[in-house]
């Protein structure tokens, strides 16, 4: 038995148990909350992972790339591209939502509205003071990211500044970087039980007609996405790194299904680093480096989804938005997203930065949370299909790639 379950591609027992989930919430009504504890197990413990892993992974990508020149321009470059897609994605967002403007007319009444987090206060000096940790110990124990971002920096370029000194520590993180790939791998084999639980859950407690009033955000959502994945990355790669677009994606299926599946960045990662390296042909050293960074602050599905939300928030409580708004929550849902860890339903923790800025209830967040996972999966397919879009032009723009490397659909 246990054979067969395993010899089943991980995505297919996750998209079966999504459904199956669908289902048994539908015939078994709000009871079927009493197994959403298996959920939040599996949410526990991904995130039980998060902080060694961005950490050993951003350490040894920085190590990896062996040169503190080289270092900046491959850094500077994804830095670059990091934020110029993220607001190119949340304009896209903010576009979609005004056209068509899914939350008018929606009744918000028929949706239960559980808790929401309390107005967030944090000012613009606040946030840039919160990025220099106080305490390295501390941030990891409250899983900020941005801060714990800035110390694995810092330390992985102490380590080349070391240079020969500094190679004993690089490799301890090398091989952390590796072992907490395979923790993970591990813990992801319990996705399809949680996936289960959570959407019997959604369905159960919301009922189909909820999921039904919501099915223009979430396919608002997909299309964003899509139009990012189609439009944008492939423009990146056929005009700026120059290579085929369809071998590019062709070499990222299997981090197109693993992402999508697990909703994840963080658990796509090795998969993702694979694909990039042994697929695409770009270098170890900028890969490890770009797909780790990218896993944790490249989230442009995140922060286009953040706009339309906000929107779409604003359209269901009849808040009016000013241009000004407009560009407060196109940079506020960048930082946002930034800021969002790659694990399933960071995006709705990132929501009261952005709707506290421009007014939009907070209740928001409570009446997407049961959507939310359907529109995570795609959301991070889009976040994990850029990285590997931003490593391939910087590798490119780098000349740390091996171009007769890109495989054709016959090889994979």
């Amino acid at each position: 038995m246990l054979r067969f379950w395993f010899a089943i591609p991980l995505w297919q027992r996750v998209i079966a148990a999504l459904f199956l989930g669908i289902v048994t919430g539908y015939f078994w009504g709000p009871e079927a909350a009493s197994i959403k504890w298996i959920g939040d197990f599996f949410i526990k413990a991904i995130k039980m992972l998060v902080v060694p892993l961005i950490f050993f992974s951003l350490v040894a990508g920085v190590a990896a790339i062996g040169d503190i020149r080289k270092l900046g321009s491959v850094g500077g470059r994804a830095l670059f591209l990091f934020v110029i897609t993220g607001q190119i994605a949340v304009w896209l967002g903010l576009f979609l939502g005004t056209m068509i403007k899914p939350g008018e007319g929606l009744d918000t009444s028929a949706i239960p509205r559980g808790e929401t987090p309390p107005p967030n206060e944090t000012t613009a000096i606040d946030m840039i003071l919160s990025i220099v940790p106080d305490s390295p110990v501390q941030v990891m124990a409250d899983v900020r990211v941005l801060p714990l971002i800035v110390f694995a920096l810092l330390i992985g370029i102490g380590i080349l500044m070391a240079d020969e000194d500094g190679k004993p520590l690089a490799k301890i993180f090398d091989s952390g970087a590796i072992v907490m790939q395979k923790v993970t791998l591990i813990v992801m084999e319990l996705t399809p039980f949680g996936v289960f639980a959570l959407m019997a859950w959604v369905a159960g407690t919301l009922g189909l007609d909820a999921l039904l009033a919501l099915a223009k955000l979430v396919g608002l959502n997909y299309l964003g996405c899509l139009l990012i994945i189609i439009v944008m990355y492939s423009a990146m790669i056929k005009f700026i790194a120059k290579l085929p677009v369809v071998d590019f994606f062709r070499g990222i299926i299997d981090a197109i299904a693993v992402s999508y599946s697990t909703a994840s960045s963080n658990a796509t990662l090795p998969v993702t680093l694979r694909c990039t390296q042994r697929n695409l042909g770009v270098s170890t050293s900028v890969s490890s480096f770009v797909v780790s960074l990218g896993a944790t602050i490249n989230m442009n599905g995140t922060a286009m989804y953040l706009g339309l939300a906000t929107l779409f928030g604003a359209q269901i409580f009849g808040v009016d938005l000013s241009w000004g708004d407009y560009f407060l929550i196109s940079i506020l849902a960048t930082l946002a997203a930034i800021g969002a860890a790659g694990i399933p339903g960071a995006g709705l923790i990132m929501m009261a930065l952005v709707f506290g800025a421009v007014d939009v209830p907070l209740e928001t967040i409570a009446f997407v949370a049961g959507v939310d996972r359907i529109m995570d999966m795609m959301r991070t397919t889009t976040n994990v299909s850029g990285d590997a879009a931003v490593a391939t032009t910087v590798a490119a723009l780098t000349g740390e790639i091996d171009r007769e490397e890109m495989i054709s659909a016959d090889d994979i």
